[in-house]
Protein backbone atom coordinates (compact mmCIF):
# COMPACT_ATOMS: atom_id res chain seq x y z
CA UNK A 1 0.00 0.00 0.00
CA UNK A 2 1.19 3.56 -1.05
CA UNK A 3 1.86 6.30 1.32
CA UNK A 4 -1.02 8.25 -1.03
CA UNK A 5 -3.25 5.14 -0.06
CA UNK A 6 -2.69 5.48 3.50
CA UNK A 7 -3.22 9.14 3.69
CA UNK A 8 -6.76 8.83 1.83
CA UNK A 9 -7.21 6.27 4.86
CA UNK A 10 -6.18 8.31 7.52
CA UNK A 11 -8.23 10.99 6.31
CA UNK A 12 -11.36 8.64 5.95
CA UNK A 13 -11.02 7.87 9.48
CA UNK A 14 -13.68 8.05 11.93
CA UNK A 15 -13.19 11.77 12.99
CA UNK A 16 -14.43 10.91 16.82
CA UNK A 17 -11.90 8.62 16.91
CA UNK A 18 -8.64 10.16 15.41
CA UNK A 19 -8.42 13.91 14.97
CA UNK A 20 -8.21 14.90 11.41
CA UNK A 21 -5.77 17.05 10.11
CA UNK A 22 -8.00 18.48 7.52
CA UNK A 23 -10.68 19.13 10.14
CA UNK A 24 -8.60 20.83 12.47
CA UNK A 25 -7.63 23.45 9.48
CA UNK A 26 -11.21 23.91 8.91
CA UNK A 27 -11.70 25.05 12.58
CA UNK A 28 -10.48 28.37 11.66
CA UNK A 29 -13.75 29.53 10.46
CA UNK A 30 -15.10 29.14 14.07
CA UNK A 31 -12.13 31.28 15.40
CA UNK A 32 -14.27 34.88 15.36
CA UNK A 33 -16.90 33.32 17.13
CA UNK A 34 -15.47 34.04 20.67
CA UNK A 35 -12.43 35.30 22.89
CA UNK A 36 -10.08 34.24 25.17
CA UNK A 37 -12.07 34.99 28.35
CA UNK A 38 -13.44 38.57 27.40
CA UNK A 39 -15.79 38.65 30.59
CA UNK A 40 -13.83 38.39 33.41
CA UNK A 41 -10.96 41.26 34.45
CA UNK A 42 -7.99 40.25 36.26
CA UNK A 43 -7.49 40.62 39.83
CA UNK A 44 -3.61 39.36 39.97
CA UNK A 45 -1.06 41.80 41.27
CA UNK A 46 1.00 41.01 38.28
CA UNK A 47 -1.97 42.03 35.61
CA UNK A 48 -1.11 45.11 33.43
CA UNK A 49 -3.94 46.90 31.73
CA UNK A 50 -5.00 44.55 29.27
CA UNK A 51 -8.61 44.57 28.45
CA UNK A 52 -8.74 40.81 28.39
CA UNK A 53 -8.64 38.54 31.29
CA UNK A 54 -4.53 37.67 30.29
CA UNK A 55 -2.46 40.06 30.65
CA UNK A 56 -0.45 41.85 28.35
CA UNK A 57 3.04 43.17 27.88
CA UNK A 58 2.24 46.56 29.00
CA UNK A 59 2.04 50.17 27.13
CA UNK A 60 3.65 51.21 23.94
CA UNK A 61 4.56 54.93 23.85
CA UNK A 62 2.50 56.85 21.03
CA UNK A 63 3.25 60.55 21.41
CA UNK A 64 3.97 63.80 23.46
CA UNK A 65 0.56 66.64 23.44
CA UNK A 66 0.40 69.52 25.70
CA UNK A 67 -1.37 69.19 28.53
CA UNK A 68 -5.08 69.76 29.18
CA UNK A 69 -7.00 70.10 32.21
CA UNK A 70 -8.05 66.47 33.20
CA UNK A 71 -5.04 64.64 31.39
CA UNK A 72 -3.39 62.20 34.22
CA UNK A 73 -0.53 63.95 35.87
CA UNK A 74 1.26 60.46 36.12
CA UNK A 75 1.94 60.39 32.50
CA UNK A 76 4.01 64.07 32.59
CA UNK A 77 7.39 64.18 30.69
CA UNK A 78 9.46 66.11 32.91
CA UNK A 79 11.98 66.43 30.71
CA UNK A 80 10.35 68.18 27.58
CA UNK A 81 8.05 69.90 30.03
CA UNK A 82 11.21 71.74 31.88
CA UNK A 83 12.80 72.21 28.55
CA UNK A 84 9.91 73.74 26.60
CA UNK A 85 8.72 75.59 29.39
CA UNK A 86 4.72 74.19 28.45
CA UNK A 87 3.55 70.61 30.46
CA UNK A 88 3.56 67.96 28.25
CA UNK A 89 2.06 64.46 28.67
CA UNK A 90 3.09 60.87 27.24
CA UNK A 91 0.50 58.84 25.25
CA UNK A 92 0.39 55.17 25.49
CA UNK A 93 -1.45 52.67 23.89
CA UNK A 94 -1.95 49.62 24.69
CA UNK A 95 0.32 46.70 23.33
CA UNK A 96 -1.54 43.71 23.34
CA UNK A 97 0.58 41.02 21.35
CA UNK A 98 1.29 38.15 24.01
CA UNK A 99 2.43 34.55 23.80
CA UNK A 100 0.42 31.82 24.37
CA UNK A 101 1.37 28.53 24.90
CA UNK A 102 -1.05 24.90 25.07
CA UNK A 103 0.27 21.87 26.82
CA UNK A 104 -2.07 19.03 24.68
CA UNK A 105 -2.10 15.92 26.20
CA UNK A 106 -2.00 13.03 23.80
CA UNK A 107 -1.27 10.30 26.14
CA UNK A 108 -2.64 6.84 26.21
CA UNK A 109 -5.10 7.88 28.94
CA UNK A 110 -6.57 10.79 26.48
CA UNK A 111 -7.41 7.24 23.67
CA UNK A 112 -10.97 6.73 25.53
CA UNK A 113 -14.28 7.91 25.20
CA UNK A 114 -17.79 5.93 26.08
CA UNK A 115 -19.76 8.73 24.30
CA UNK A 116 -18.87 9.99 21.32
CA UNK A 117 -15.84 11.82 20.94
CA UNK A 118 -12.08 10.24 22.13
CA UNK A 119 -10.81 12.40 25.11
CA UNK A 120 -7.70 13.14 22.62
CA UNK A 121 -9.56 14.23 19.70
CA UNK A 122 -11.77 16.74 21.99
CA UNK A 123 -8.21 17.97 23.21
CA UNK A 124 -6.18 18.32 19.66
CA UNK A 125 -9.53 20.16 18.30
CA UNK A 126 -9.52 22.81 20.97
CA UNK A 127 -6.50 23.45 20.95
CA UNK A 128 -6.47 23.68 17.00
CA UNK A 129 -9.56 26.15 17.76
CA UNK A 130 -7.63 28.28 20.23
CA UNK A 131 -4.66 28.25 18.34
CA UNK A 132 -6.47 29.77 15.50
CA UNK A 133 -8.16 32.46 17.75
CA UNK A 134 -4.52 33.19 19.19
CA UNK A 135 -3.55 33.70 15.38
CA UNK A 136 -6.43 36.29 14.53
CA UNK A 137 -5.69 38.33 18.03
CA UNK A 138 -2.26 38.24 16.21
CA UNK A 139 0.02 36.49 18.71
CA UNK A 140 2.42 34.16 19.53
CA UNK A 141 1.44 30.57 19.54
CA UNK A 142 3.61 27.87 20.89
CA UNK A 143 2.49 24.25 20.96
CA UNK A 144 3.60 21.24 23.47
CA UNK A 145 2.74 17.95 22.45
CA UNK A 146 2.64 15.66 25.28
CA UNK A 147 2.64 12.16 23.34
CA UNK A 148 3.13 8.10 24.88
CA UNK A 149 6.98 8.22 25.01
CA UNK A 150 8.41 11.70 24.58
CA UNK A 151 7.06 15.13 24.63
CA UNK A 152 7.98 17.69 22.17
CA UNK A 153 7.90 21.64 22.04
CA UNK A 154 7.55 24.36 19.49
CA UNK A 155 8.56 27.48 20.08
CA UNK A 156 5.90 30.61 20.53
CA UNK A 157 5.73 32.74 16.82
CA UNK A 158 3.16 33.89 14.20
CA UNK A 159 2.03 33.24 11.12
CA UNK A 160 -0.45 30.71 9.42
CA UNK A 161 2.06 28.65 8.06
CA UNK A 162 3.41 27.66 12.10
CA UNK A 163 -0.41 27.08 12.77
CA UNK A 164 -0.07 24.63 10.08
CA UNK A 165 2.96 23.27 10.97
CA UNK A 166 1.74 22.79 14.73
CA UNK A 167 -1.69 21.26 13.57
CA UNK A 168 -0.05 18.67 11.42
CA UNK A 169 2.74 17.60 13.93
CA UNK A 170 -0.88 17.27 16.03
CA UNK A 171 -2.77 15.18 13.94
CA UNK A 172 -0.35 13.07 13.58
CA UNK A 173 0.82 11.94 17.39
CA UNK A 174 -3.11 12.09 17.61
CA UNK A 175 -3.51 9.90 14.75
CA UNK A 176 -0.62 7.59 16.60
CA UNK A 177 -2.88 6.51 18.97
CA UNK A 178 -4.76 3.29 19.43
CA UNK A 179 -5.94 0.66 21.78
CA UNK A 180 -2.09 -0.99 22.46
CA UNK A 181 -0.67 2.54 23.18
CA UNK A 182 1.22 2.25 26.77
CA UNK A 183 2.69 5.60 28.21
CA UNK A 184 6.63 5.86 28.81
CA UNK A 185 6.31 9.53 29.01
CA UNK A 186 3.83 10.62 32.41
CA UNK A 187 2.04 13.83 32.21
CA UNK A 188 4.39 15.10 35.33
CA UNK A 189 7.13 14.68 33.50
CA UNK A 190 5.90 16.88 30.43
CA UNK A 191 5.35 19.32 33.51
CA UNK A 192 8.55 19.40 34.62
CA UNK A 193 9.37 20.27 31.20
CA UNK A 194 7.03 22.78 30.31
CA UNK A 195 8.13 24.51 33.71
CA UNK A 196 11.64 24.67 32.91
CA UNK A 197 10.56 26.58 29.72
CA UNK A 198 11.04 30.55 29.81
CA UNK A 199 7.23 31.32 29.94
CA UNK A 200 7.29 34.42 31.76
CA UNK A 201 4.53 37.04 30.92
CA UNK A 202 2.57 33.96 28.90
CA UNK A 203 -0.74 32.37 28.78
CA UNK A 204 -0.57 28.85 29.48
CA UNK A 205 -3.13 27.06 28.83
CA UNK A 206 -3.12 22.85 29.79
CA UNK A 207 -5.38 20.51 27.84
CA UNK A 208 -5.72 16.83 30.01
CA UNK A 209 -8.09 14.82 31.93
CA UNK A 210 -5.53 15.45 34.55
CA UNK A 211 -6.25 12.03 36.05
CA UNK A 212 -2.95 11.23 37.41
CA UNK A 213 -2.47 14.87 38.89
CA UNK A 214 -0.89 15.15 41.89
CA UNK A 215 0.43 17.06 44.66
CA UNK A 216 4.00 17.39 42.62
CA UNK A 217 2.00 18.43 39.82
CA UNK A 218 0.39 21.03 41.69
CA UNK A 219 3.20 22.75 42.93
CA UNK A 220 4.77 22.72 39.26
CA UNK A 221 1.10 24.20 37.89
CA UNK A 222 1.83 27.23 40.78
CA UNK A 223 5.42 27.70 39.82
CA UNK A 224 4.15 28.36 36.62
CA UNK A 225 1.09 30.34 37.11
CA UNK A 226 3.59 32.41 39.59
CA UNK A 227 4.83 34.65 36.31
CA UNK A 228 2.41 33.51 33.79
CA UNK A 229 -1.43 33.51 33.12
CA UNK A 230 -2.80 29.71 33.71
CA UNK A 231 -5.64 28.15 32.27
CA UNK A 232 -6.79 24.67 32.67
CA UNK A 233 -9.14 22.58 30.84
CA UNK A 234 -10.17 19.48 31.92
CA UNK A 235 -11.42 16.24 29.60
CA UNK A 236 -14.09 13.84 31.18
CA UNK A 237 -15.34 11.21 30.31
CA UNK A 238 -19.17 10.15 32.00
CA UNK A 239 -17.13 7.20 33.00
CA UNK A 240 -14.90 8.47 34.35
CA UNK A 241 -17.37 9.67 37.80
CA UNK A 242 -19.32 6.54 37.65
CA UNK A 243 -19.63 3.38 35.79
CA UNK A 244 -23.28 2.11 35.22
CA UNK A 245 -24.57 -0.31 38.30
CA UNK A 246 -25.98 -2.75 35.95
CA UNK A 247 -24.48 -5.26 33.19
CA UNK A 248 -21.05 -6.97 33.95
CA UNK A 249 -17.90 -5.36 33.23
CA UNK A 250 -14.39 -5.75 32.70
CA UNK A 251 -11.25 -3.02 33.56
CA UNK A 252 -8.02 -3.25 33.03
CA UNK A 253 -4.74 -1.36 32.56
CA UNK A 254 -3.37 -3.13 29.39
CA UNK A 255 -1.78 -5.76 31.60
CA UNK A 256 -3.90 -6.76 34.22
CA UNK A 257 -8.00 -6.95 34.07
CA UNK A 258 -10.36 -7.65 36.37
CA UNK A 259 -14.73 -8.48 35.84
CA UNK A 260 -16.67 -6.56 37.93
CA UNK A 261 -20.42 -8.45 38.32
CA UNK A 262 -21.78 -7.53 41.71
CA UNK A 263 -23.74 -4.87 43.09
CA UNK A 264 -21.54 -3.78 45.85
CA UNK A 265 -18.42 -4.19 43.61
CA UNK A 266 -19.65 -1.45 41.07
CA UNK A 267 -20.45 0.55 44.18
CA UNK A 268 -16.71 0.30 45.53
CA UNK A 269 -15.47 1.36 42.22
CA UNK A 270 -17.93 4.39 41.76
CA UNK A 271 -17.28 5.23 45.70
CA UNK A 272 -13.48 5.44 44.52
CA UNK A 273 -14.34 7.47 41.05
CA UNK A 274 -16.14 9.92 42.81
CA UNK A 275 -13.73 10.57 45.17
CA UNK A 276 -10.86 11.21 42.94
CA UNK A 277 -12.43 13.38 40.25
CA UNK A 278 -13.90 15.56 43.21
CA UNK A 279 -10.63 16.10 44.25
CA UNK A 280 -8.87 16.75 41.32
CA UNK A 281 -11.61 18.97 40.45
CA UNK A 282 -10.93 20.97 44.18
CA UNK A 283 -7.48 21.29 43.34
CA UNK A 284 -7.99 22.92 39.98
CA UNK A 285 -10.78 25.10 41.32
CA UNK A 286 -8.15 26.26 43.84
CA UNK A 287 -5.48 26.65 41.62
CA UNK A 288 -7.79 29.08 38.58
CA UNK A 289 -9.63 30.85 41.51
CA UNK A 290 -6.33 32.16 42.46
CA UNK A 291 -6.18 34.61 39.34
CA UNK A 292 -9.97 34.58 38.84
CA UNK A 293 -10.02 32.28 35.74
CA UNK A 294 -12.44 29.64 35.51
CA UNK A 295 -11.64 25.81 35.43
CA UNK A 296 -13.39 24.68 31.85
CA UNK A 297 -14.78 21.33 31.62
CA UNK A 298 -15.12 19.82 28.37
CA UNK A 299 -17.15 16.62 27.79
CA UNK A 300 -16.69 13.33 25.38
CA UNK A 301 -20.50 13.80 24.04
CA UNK A 302 -19.34 15.81 20.69
CA UNK A 303 -20.63 19.29 21.64
CA UNK A 304 -17.28 20.34 23.44
CA UNK A 305 -16.53 23.37 20.51
CA UNK A 306 -19.94 24.96 22.19
CA UNK A 307 -18.91 23.99 25.65
CA UNK A 308 -15.33 25.77 24.91
CA UNK A 309 -17.16 28.99 24.04
CA UNK A 310 -19.87 29.46 26.38
CA UNK A 311 -17.04 28.67 29.04
CA UNK A 312 -14.61 31.10 27.85
CA UNK A 313 -17.02 33.76 26.55
CA UNK A 314 -18.56 33.69 22.85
Amino acid sequence: MNKSTLDSKKQQSDARLHANYRRLVKLQALSHSFRLLPKWQAKSQMAGRHHSQFRGRGLNFEELKHYQVGDDIRNLDWKVTLRTGQAHVRLYSEEKDRNVVILVDQGANMFFASTDTMKSVVAAEVAALISWRVLREGDRIGLMIKKTDAYTWSEPMRGQQHVLHLLKNLSETNQSLNVSSVDKTSFSETLTALAKRDLRQSTVIILSDFLSLNEDDISKLKNIQRSNDLLAIRVSDPMEHAIPDHGDWVMGDGNYQFSLHQQQQISKVNQHFSATTAENAKKLNYLMARHNLPLVELSTNGNHLSQLKRAIGA
